[in-house]
């Protein structure tokens, strides 16, 4: 990696601000309901307090829109924290101001500081210079590890890097660009990508960039159908989305071009709607008053046959409609496949991780991204504002 990692500075005794992404989901209660963010990242805070530094996180949770938002305060998460590294930790009200900074005065080598979330303020979306300069004031060194947030140029991401002496990435962010990273640059091949999800419109940069990598291509759930949709393959009442039929032409035109093989279902899981299970059947044709739901059994071995053949595995996107019971046979047969193949599996974030856990197969995957939007930019080779800022070795 060409940019600093937190290990290349010297933290004894400094003020190390870490911007952590704990944007985590929590219940009626404000209890934090999956610990995953929170856990990711405590590699780095451990090793910055391990290392006598003073570990100041700050991140945001939800979408408060730059007012305080009081069920979107972090001191249940702060609580969550605490629980996971064995010792105290401290919080504030405020993310900046004359407050905060006397608790960072007073703090140890070795102690812990969750600042309040940051979007309790506009200024951090809009990446405004003075409040990016306020929350540098606050530390010696900086050290992003919030790989969610990577793709936002906001203060605490981007523009705090511009006013600190060094900016540095965390381990999370390391291991995310290490598997990541592999994808595009020196995959062992065959290298097959599992793109699916709903639409077509959020992935065709992603896809014309996977065609120029990978050597096969299974292209499922929702966004199939428009794919098909442009072989001239009936798709009954299926998700379509007209205006992108001339897309999906080009992008097969295009992978046939580059002689990447691109796998679409060939049977599928049809019913009137989704909240219908008496009308439920397996088809090789979509009949013109059903919709297709999931994949159906011969794609299932189809897709299972590619999947072992492969060496290096990139996932994003169900197979199917994965969170009705009747529909996530296809997106829990691959994931297992992908689990069982012994072959490097990086899967890019969102609804991917959710099928994975449905599946029971999260630690049989060599990679689970934390960013699912920052995940699919950085495989559709843009650069991420909150990686670019930081410096270089």
């Amino acid at each position: 990696m060409s940019k600093l990692s937190v290990r290349d500075l010297d933290i004894k005794g400094k003020r190390v601000l870490v911007r952590v992404d704990f944007n985590v989901p929590q219940d009626a209660a404000l209890n934090v309901t999956d610990d995953t963010r929170i856990k990711e990242a405590l590699v780095t805070i451990k090793y910055v307090i391990e290392n006598g530094g003073k570990a100041i996180l700050i991140s945001h949770l939800g979408r408060p829109d730059g007012k305080v938002v009081e069920k979107m305060r972090m001191a249940p998460v702060a609580k969550k924290l605490q629980e996971l590294l064995s010792k105290p930790v401290l919080t504030a009200n405020d993310c900046i101001g004359e407050e905060v900074k006397k608790i960072v005065e007073s703090m140890k080598d070795g102690d812990v500081l969750l600042l309040e979330n940051v979007r309790f303020h506009a200024e951090e979306e809009e990446n405004d210079p003075a409040f990016s300069k306020q929350l540098a004031e606050l530390c010696d060194v900086y050290v992003n590890d919030a790989f969610g947030t990577a793709h936002r140029a906001h203060a605490s991401t981007e523009g705090v890097a511009k006013f600190v002496k060094q900016a540095a990435a965390g381990f999370l962010i390391e291991k995310e660009i290490k598997f990541l990273g592999m994808i595009l640059e020196n995959p062992a091949r065959p290298i097959l990508a599992i793109i699916g999800g709903a639409k077509i419109s959020s992935k065709i940069d992603l896809l014309n960039n996977l065609i120029n990598k990978v050597n096969n291509l299974i292209v499922g759930g929702g966004m199939a159908y428009t794919f098909m949709k442009a072989q001239g393959k009936g798709i009954g009442k299926s998700l379509l989305e007209a205006d992108k039929v001339e897309i999906a032409k080009e992008i097969l035109n295009k992978a046939k071009s580059r002689g990447v093989n691109i796998y679409l279902p060939m049977d599928h899981i049809v019913a009137s709607r989704k909240d219908n299970a008496q009308d439920i059947e397996c088809v090789n044709e979509i009949p013109e008053n059903m919709i297709a739901f999931d994949i159906g059994p011969k794609s299932i071995t189809e897709f299972q046959k590619v999947v072992k053949e492969s060496k290096t595995i990139f996932w994003n996107g169900p197979l199917g409609l994965f969170e009705v019971n009747a529909f996530a046979a296809g997106t829990i047969a691959i994931a297992k496949a992908i689990a069982n193949s012994g072959n490097v599996s990086v899967v890019g974030g969102g609804d991917s991780v959710s099928a994975i856990k449905k599946a029971g197969v999260t630690d049989k995957m060599t990679h689970i991204s934390t960013g699912g939007g920052a995940s699919l930019e950085f495989i559709e080779g843009k650069e991420l504002p909150g990686i670019a800022a930081l410096t270089n070795k």
